[in-house]
């Protein structure tokens, strides 16, 4: 990513700017990590857990149990003696994670600087991306031991049931399934209330939950802003680079169940079949074509008019979530995680065929010869492969948290605050800023595998802005850094995390805003 190409995403016509943080001075030692003890393995309850950085772990909680397509049931906190040192399986995915995948998934990861019950810290709890689909918390980037050691916060980690597992839309073939199509977040729910009656336990404070999430587990935050069942479990809420406008709609995920019938030979409806299936078998079964969109079959939240009875933020954010504070975050070049630059869609790309492999990979129906003209228009000395991946990012990854950062300012939501990650990576500088590469900044993770962020001066003045920021909203509703503006309209205040400098500018890629916002987003999974 060049010079001319980070300058212009950074600031619209008419945009104003004020730096908050420059080069690597700042911030760099505004949150000291904690000093290791040497004592025993720490204990709650009966649960036994180890030390990681200077902080106790409690790993692999078993937080709730279920039965195939059946809501989760709570289990009883134990007293007696319970190993918490190692992390629990997760849900069964078509990616190979390297890790113990089974359906008994429904655990979760605590880390705090000290399990005492008086101490009543903020409590940050964390949902993974993967688009519903796939993902994990074990992943060493969300790790939670720094960001508990130096933001002296608790961290929370959740696994849920994912795709037919947890999204499985069989409603339509009885009332005893009602909850089929949202049991993944009524998972989430149920890790919630574990979090309400015992994190006083771990040293945190029940009245002081937030949720983040990236990409999926932004998206299942979303979604829960606009479940009943929700409402007060969690105080102030973060989505990095994963928004839900609108769930998946009754007919499409019909369509999906469906497929996913044929495609094991079994009669549509007969879910004792499907429930009789090995997890092996079930897997297979996700590689059938998804009917709407393609590619393999998705699962995602339903509107069942039960758990969910609307969307998350159409036809308006919705009212349950307005006084919770939020922070809305995506990256410059989102795209370029997803789409290399060994794709098909990029292999051979130039000005003659850029149209036709936009097309495919937006989600807001413009015509692609048109949004390549634009492009070419504001920035005569692009590639075709810098326009490619702008144009899909504007496109596809940001009009969700466009649509809901105005929805909520619409509303007169209680407080918004947005940034965008537009440091490109040291370790791969042809990544740019991508999908995901907000997280070891936050977690505080640099160093771990799966990090793009590099481990230098500037990586670590970032990481304690971010940790600083993410933190004060767990602690007090408010971010950590005082001169990151709030959203709102028309201004669209943005706080941009560059690598000479952490700078509020307003209305970042004003014209990329008003050309996509000419026609409908269409959320990906309807």
């Amino acid at each position: 990513m060049n010079s001319t190409h980070r300058e212009a995403m950074s600031g619209g016509r008419g945009s104003t700017r004020r730096t908050i943080l420059k080069g690597g001075l700042l911030g760099a030692g505004l949150l000291g990590a904690s000093t290791a003890k040497a004592k025993s393995p720490p204990r709650v309850g009966g649960f036994e857990g180890i030390r990681q950085a200077g902080v106790d772990a409690f790993l692999g909680i078993r937080y709730a149990t279920a039965r195939r397509f059946e809501r989760a049931v709570p289990l009883p906190f134990p007293a007696e003696p319970t190993p918490a040192k190692n992390f629990g399986p997760i849900c069964p995915q078509r990616a190979d994670t390297g890790e113990r995948q089974s359906e008994d998934c429904l655990f979760l990861n605590v880390w705090t600087p000290d399990a005492n019950p008086a101490a009543r810290r903020p409590v940050m709890v964390y949902f993974h991306g993967g688009a519903y689909n796939g993902g994990t918390v074990t992943d060493p980037v969300t790790r939670g031991q720094h960001l508990a050691g130096q933001g002296d916060v608790v961290v929370v980690t959740v696994n849920q049931r994912l795709n037919v597992f947890g999204y499985p839309w069989l409603a339509p073939f009885g009332p005893q399934f009602a909850d089929s199509g949202n049991l993944g977040q009524l998972d989430l729910i149920c890790a919630l209330q574990w979090v309400r009656d015992h994190v006083a336990k771990f040293g945190g404070d029940p009245a002081r939950v937030m949720v983040f999430g990236q990409s999926g587990g932004g998206a299942k935050i979303a979604t829960l802003m606009a479940m009943p069942a929700a409402k007060g479990l969690f105080h102030s809420a973060a989505t990095m680079s994963g928004q839900q406008v609108t769930a998946s709609g009754p007919t499409n995920a019909l369509k999906r169940i469906t497929a996913l019938f044929e495609y094991l030979s079994l009669p549509t409806g007969d879910v004792d079949a499907l429930k009789s299936l090995s997890t092996e078998r079930l897997v297979e079964g996700l590689s059938a074509t998804d009917p709407v969109l393609g590619g393999s079959l998705y699962f995602g939240p339903v509107l069942d008019m039960v758990n969910l009875p609307r969307h998350p933020f159409w036809p308006d954010a919705a009212p349950q979530s307005l006084a919770i504070p939020m922070i809305l975050g995506n990256t410059t070049d989102e795209t370029r995680a997803f789409i290399g630059t060994d794709s098909p869609y990029v292999q051979g790309l130039d000005w003659s065929n850029i149209a036709e492999r936009v097309r495919p990979n937006i989600r807001i129906d413009l015509r692609p010869d048109y949004v390549v003209a634009q492009y070419r228009r504001h920035f005569p000395d692009w590639s075709a492969q810098e326009v490619f991946y702008a144009a899909t990012t504007d496109g596809r990854s940001w009009p969700g948290q466009l649509i809901e950062a105005d929805e909520r300012a619409k509303a007169g939501a209680e407080r918004t605050w947005v940034y965008q990650l537009d440091r490109p990576s040291p370790i791969d500088p042809d990544r740019g800023a991508a999908h995901t590469d907000d997280l070891p900044y936050v977690f505080g993770t640099l160093d771990a595998k799966g990090s793009y962020s590099g481990t230098g001066k500037r990586a670590r003045a970032i990481s304690a802005a971010m940790m600083r920021a993410f933190t004060g909203l767990a602690r007090d509703g408010t971010p950590g850094l005082a001169d990151w503006a709030a959203y709102d309209l028309p201004r669209r205040a943005t706080l941009m995390v560059g690598e000479d400098a952490i700078a509020m500018v307003d209305d970042p890629r004003q014209w990329q805003r008003e050309m996509w916002s000419s026609a409908p987003y269409i959320q990906p999974g309807i």
